[in-house]
């Protein structure tokens, strides 16, 4: 699919001492003379200490940089750059006053503020001419959803920032070495999810003899991807963050659900009853997690990188077991796991700069040499340090996990380690170092819990061959009542969801809705389910 040949046969002595291959492919070839494409950047501590780690490299100068310059001809530049709160707040007055680099990288309703303004340029026939076969297959690996949510009056003006909607799937995550101690079986219903909250709650579980422990684990933002309500919702068939469609195939907003309602009187039941953390209106997902490895909780909804959020329990106390389990439903019936849409930002190209064409070129490089025929794993992802991150463009398949597992799972079936490709090696390395039982083995507990024999990524295989990943319906941009009222609604919900829980009555859920589809809702859906018509129905 991609080549590194030269056009003719003639020797080129100094092709042949260079360490770059060359592409024939069109969205690989350099620029010349080269051309400087400017970016910002949002850095932060984790950046400067991989850069510590890292002699002789920056974020202007370092082993991405100089491949883009080598390769490409295109040399990275930053305008500025900034940590945190302080980068957004730099971001929006650029976006704002439309001074903006000539690539920037932005959420979808500064997409749809630059177009409008004229700021930026329809990429429609770059990214069709430049984009390589395996950027189109990666950028679409979810479906044509993040290319629509980038399209505004028909033109495309952003390169989505793919990311990947399966890797959001729910787990319930268990105390195993708990349920053992009380003789339970893994839940098979949302009435042993139930049961289970209740003795891990008051059988103390941990034998210390101290009413000290909980069963469910839930933050002070209830759709955390970890201690959330999502999966227990999911349930219920209760989707409170998803467009979804009804029974008469119109899109509907999941939130204002009456099975919504049913999903909350039972986590209000659990609260008044003393299951849930009195205090989980006021702790956020850290100090969640800090009482999670104190060992005062034992059922955690979560994404299959909760093995490493869970992981501090096992740390403080080595008889302490997790494991991931399906979430399961109020029949026991396989339920639906709810796939919220996740590609959240776009690549913008500023009005008048010259070469548009130049972030497709690094995007295509970035995959090539990562997951192409020329990838180089250990130098360009992970050394182990994960180097992948010093690219202003990141783009990565978003089953790339899934498939890793799959890689990991035929060779313990066939014991044909020749079957692992470059990122299912380093995570094999990972778990041998667990399984090997040494001093770092922690090293490698949470790799083992996720990707193991019967890891979250089994349960996330299962989920798929079984057809149980109910995808997001609505993928466009923002919808003109989005844009002015989504953000008061987000807030409408997560205030009454939680007020519901800690007590209020549930009869407080129906004047929600009445609300909800009152201050901009109705209008919302009318929007949506006017974008799904016109776009036909085809699934995301």
């Amino acid at each position: 699919m991609l080549s590194a040949c030269w056009n003719d046969d003639t020797p080129d002595p100094a092709a042949e001492a260079s360490p770059y291959p060359v592409y024939e492919e069109t969205g690989l070839s350099p620029f010349s003379p080269p051309v400087e494409t400017t970016f910002v950047r949002q850095t932060s501590e984790d950046m400067d200490k991989l850069f510590g780690q890292l002699p002789g490299e920056s974020m202007e100068d370092n082993r991405w940089t100089r491949l883009y310059a080598d390769i490409l001809g295109i040399k990275i530049k930053y305008a500025w750059l900034a940590k945190g709160d302080l980068y957004a707040q730099k971001l929006g007055v650029n976006v704002a006053s439309g001074d903006i680099p000539d690539v920037v990288r932005v959420n979808a309703l500064q997409l749809r503020q630059l177009s409008d303004a004229g700021k930026i340029q329809d990429l429609t026939s770059v990214y069709e001419s430049y984009a390589t076969p395996l950027t189109k297959q990666t950028l679409s690996e979810e479906g044509n959803g993040p290319f629509e949510a980038a399209t505004v009056d028909g033109k495309l003006m952003g390169i989505p920032d793919t990311s990947s909607s399966i890797e959001r799937a729910n787990f319930l995550w268990i105390r195993q070495d708990w349920l053992d101690a009380l003789g339970l079986e893994p839940p098979r219903t949302i009435a042993d999810v139930l049961a289970i909250s209740k003795a891990f709650t008051e059988q103390d579980p941990d034998r210390n003899g101290k009413d000290d422990t909980y069963g469910l684990a839930v933050t002070n933002y209830l759709f955390d991807p970890v201690a959330g309500i999502t999966g227990f919702m999911a349930g219920f068939k209760a989707y409170p963050k998803l467009w979804m469609l009804d029974e008469s195939g119109k899109l509907v907003f999941g939130g204002i659900q009456p099975e919504a309602k049913q999903a909350l009187q039972a986590l209000q039941e659990q609260y008044r009853a003393g299951r849930l953390d009195s205090e989980f209106g006021i702790k956020d997902g850290a100090k969640v997690r800090s009482d999670a490895a104190a060992g005062r909780l034992g059922l955690v909804y979560g994404e299959q990188w909760a093995s490493f959020w869970v992981q501090g329990s096992v740390e403080n106390n080595p008889e302490a077991r997790w494991q991931a389990y399906p979430i399961v439903s109020i029949t026991g019936d396989p339920p639906s796991v709810p796939l919220s849409f996740s590609t959240e930002y776009f690549f913008a190209v500023r009005s008048d700069y010259k070469h548009p064409e130049a972030i497709v070129k690094l995007i295509n490089l970035h995959l090539e040499k990562n997951w192409g025929a020329t990838a180089e794993y250990e130098t360009y992802y992970s050394t182990p340090l994960p180097v992948w991150g010093e690219s202003p463009v990141t783009p990565y398949p978003a089953k790339k996990n899934l498939n890793a597992y799959r890689q990991l799972e035929l060779a313990r079936r066939t014991g044909d380690a020749s079957v692992l490709k470059a990122e299912a090696k380093a995570i094999q390395k990972n778990i041998d170092t667990y399984l090997a039982g040494g001093a770092d083995k922690m090293s490698g507990w949470g790799w083992e819990r996720t990707y193991g024999p019967q890891g979250a990524f089994a349960i996330l295989d299962q989920y798929e061959k079984n057809g149980q990943l109910l995808y997001e319906r609505f993928v466009g941009g923002p919808t003109p009542t989005m844009i002015q009222k989504k953000v008061i609604l987000d807030n409408l919900l997560n205030e009454t969801y939680i007020d519901i829980i800690l007590g209020r009555p549930i009869d407080n859920f129906d004047r929600f809705v009445d609300e909800w589809r009152r201050l901009g809702g109705d209008r919302m859906t009318a929007e949506v389910n006017a974008w799904y018509a016109a776009r036909g129905t085809r699934a995301p």
